[in-house]
């Protein structure tokens, strides 16, 4: 059975959210001062992240009252619709924290069918990039909407590899990419993936949390790309890792990282 495209209107809506989330998020970004705390899994919060997520909570739960909720920040919502909205009010808080303009207000939705819509906002960098179920991929540049532009490399030897966090990753996963593409820093993660600038992004090392991977799935089957963990498992039922690429050489980069994978 077809599964049925989502309710355009949903998309309108989250795309909004996300904008007006983003406004708050900029406007934290360039206070003089705020406030920044350590969570008991020694990451960074701010102010800017609790103001965020329960501007979205606050606006999610006005317009869809029977939606569920999961934030990063202040946990699960129960909900009786069968929906789950999943926020990351500032995806890259340590970014945040140290004035680098490269974190996101990040949105996806959840339904029966699995997942619906995704919203990735870099509100500072003027990026915002949408998904829905049955109604592509879009990415906003300073206001402008284009489809994504997905290179196409021929040769895996040439295909350029994003490393996210590489800091805390097994050396003879950085040794294979290094000896068999050609490995990069940050080119804009999801958003250089969708234009063009990189063929894979590769995520290993600290296990991701549910919210930082959500908007992925829907985002990359809109564009024509593929999304799994690093064995090959659907994204969010998966061991924390993430392998997001244009699906050219994304069997060939899962085989050659399946002999360095821990355990």
């Amino acid at each position: 059975m077809n599964t049925p495209p989502l309710d355009r209107e949903l998309l309108e809506f989250a795309v909004g959210l996300s904008e007006r989330a983003g406004s708050l998020a900029a406007e934290r970004f360039f206070a003089a001062d705020f406030a920044t705390a350590i969570k008991a899994d020694g990451s960074e919060v701010t102010e800017a992240d609790l103001a965020v997520e329960a501007l979205i909570r606050h606006e999610l739960a006005d317009r869809f009252p029977a939606d569920g909720i999961y934030g990063e920040e202040t946990g699960s919502t129960a909900g009786t619709s069968g929906r789950r909205w999943i926020i990351d009010p500032i995806d890259g808080t340590r970014y945040f924290v140290y004035r680098i303009p490269i974190f996101g207000t990040n949105l996806a939705l959840e339904d029966q069918h699995g997942p619906a819509l995704a919203v990735v906002n870099q509100p500072v960098a003027r990026q915002l990039i949408y998904a829905g179920r049955g109604w592509g991929c879009r990415v906003r540049t300073d206001g402008r909407d284009v489809a994504p532009a997905l290179r196409d490399t021929p040769d895996l030897a040439e295909a350029r590899v994003e490393l996210v966090n590489p800091a805390g990753w097994p050396a003879e996963i950085l040794l294979m990419l290094h000896r068999h593409t050609r490995i990069t820093g940050h080119l804009g993660g999801i958003g250089g993936l969708l234009t063009g600038m990189v063929d894979a992004v590769v995520i290993a090392g600290h296990e991701m949390g549910y919210e930082d991977l959500a908007p992925f799935p829907v985002i990359l089957e809109e564009a024509g790309g593929r999304a799994t963990d690093l064995r090959g498992n659907p994204l969010l039922t998966g061991d924390g890792t993430a392998l997001l690429s244009t699906g050219r050489h994304h069997e060939a980069l899962l085989d050659m990282l399946a002999p360095v994978l821990p355990g």
